[in-house]
């Protein structure tokens, strides 16, 4: 990251372009492709049914028996972005077709090597990430309508019916109502630069607001998304093989080399939104969750990457707002941080009601005996191993809580951030 010296005037020349970051769809893939030429075939097709052959036990199968092809002829941007998405949403069903019960300790070549080369090219992770299965992962039923839920539709789908559609597209939604915070935080870096306290204050604002429309667009998931369903079906498939205890030993990609590989599953700390805030508003982790925030930058588009570590090499709002003692400006200060304390305090009661509950209903049904879908079907049983976890492999509610908490830390005036939880 850069020093605060080098980069005193990045607000005036800071801009979202460079960063491919889109003024109208943010962070997310503008219009992503969804096709590739008809030599990936084997690939699309087999991604478009990893649901139904999951179901069937039958993906690995067909995996298998997989053509090896070849990564060049991909060549632009979204063409790689697709082919990352089916080759992530392949590997997924793979790994955790049979849930904990039969694990594969090796990703075959045929879909490793590929899966590899796409992965360097793009600077991702050879995982299913939040830029694949939300940023890259969407399309409009109709081109000219709206961005809203009735007009959406998945490229690609892991196991989970109408609830995996609503887990990612709401996400989906909730980036893209944080577009015109994107928009406004070079203003109010710009304003920092330019020592303007009424740009700084407008801008902030803005964000204020555009934080609480991600917070209305978030309250969806309840509407969407089933909690025994994302507990039960969904979770395994989004879960990886690094601080997973059932995969202790990581996996071996087989033809890239031969030692194992670890790789956390996705996370919400893989969304550079709340990075982006974080870094504008001066928010200091405790030491655990921030080594775990700065590992889940490394699951983001390198150029999202950059963006946030230019924010951070900005000159300080905060320590501008103090010198400058303004009150209106000191109030649209706190008011962002009381919207960003207000939606990590939403996320936890989501957690809550999608994991922490079901978990311990699981627990309680183990004690009982089998009676549920999950313990007839092994493919659906819930990882046990994850109960206290999430996808990305972090501690869950402790890890939640304690970003939430030090994001008020930096409230200016204490007593205007409250907590909803």
């Amino acid at each position: 990251m850069g020093s605060k010296a080098a980069n005193s005037d990045s607000g005036r020349s800071l801009s979202l372009k460079p960063y491919h970051i889109s003024e109208e769809y943010g962070f997310a893939l503008p219009d992503p492709l969804v096709e590739l030429p008809l030599y990936f075939q084997p690939w699309m097709e087999i991604a478009g049914r990893v649901s139904e052959l999951v179901s069937s036990h039958s993906l690995r199968s067909s995996v298998h028996k997989m053509p090896v092809l070849e990564t060049d002829l991909l060549q632009s941007h979204r063409e790689l972005r697709l082919a990352h998405l089916a080759l992530s949403i392949i590997t997924m069903g793979y790994v955790w077709q049979e849930g904990e019960e039969d694990k594969v300790k090796v990703l075959p070549q045929n879909l490793a090597v590929p899966y590899w080369q796409v992965s360097q090219r793009l600077g991702l992770p050879p995982i299913l990430t939040h830029a694949d299965g939300v940023l890259a992962n969407w399309r409009k039923k109709e081109p000219d309508g709206p961005l809203n839920m009735e007009n959406l539709e998945l490229l690609f789908s892991i196991p989970g019916g109408e609830s995996a559609r609503g887990f990612f597209l709401i996400t989906l939604l909730v980036e893209l109502a944080a577009i015109p915070a994107l928009r406004a935080i070079p203003e109010v870096i710009g304003g920092v630069s330019d020592g303007d306290v009424a740009v700084v204050t407008r801008g902030l604002d803005v964000v204020s607001r555009s934080i609480e429309d991600m917070k209305e667009a978030f309250k969806q998931m309840h509407m969407y998304v089933d909690p025994s369903v994302f507990y039960g079906i969904m979770r395994i498939f989004l879960s990886g093989w690094k601080d997973n205890p059932s995969m202790a030993e990581g996996l071996v990609y087989e033809g890239v080399q031969a030692e194992p590989m670890e790789f956390s599953g996705g996370s919400a700390a893989q969304s550079s939104l709340l990075h982006c805030f974080d870094e504008l508003l001066g928010v200091k982790h405790e030491e655990k969750s921030a080594n775990f925030l700065t590992r889940m930058r490394g699951y983001m588009p390198p150029s999202h990457r950059r963006f946030i570590e230019e924010i951070s090499g900005a000159s300080s709002l905060r320590a501008f707002v103090l010198k400058q003692a303004n009150e209106r400006l000191t109030e649209a200060f706190d008011h962002c941080v009381a919207q960003l304390v207000s939606l990590r305090s939403y996320h936890i009661s989501v957690v809550s009601r999608f994991i922490t509950i079901p978990a311990s209903r699981a627990k309680q049904r183990r004690c009982e005996g089998p009676e549920s879908i999950e313990e007839r079907n092994p493919v659906w049983k819930a990882p046990t191993t994850l109960e206290e976890r999430g996808t990305g492999g972090s501690e869950i509610m402790s890890f939640l809580k304690t970003v939430r908490d030090r994001t008020k830390d930096v409230s200016i005036s204490q007593a205007a951030v409250g907590s909803d939880v």
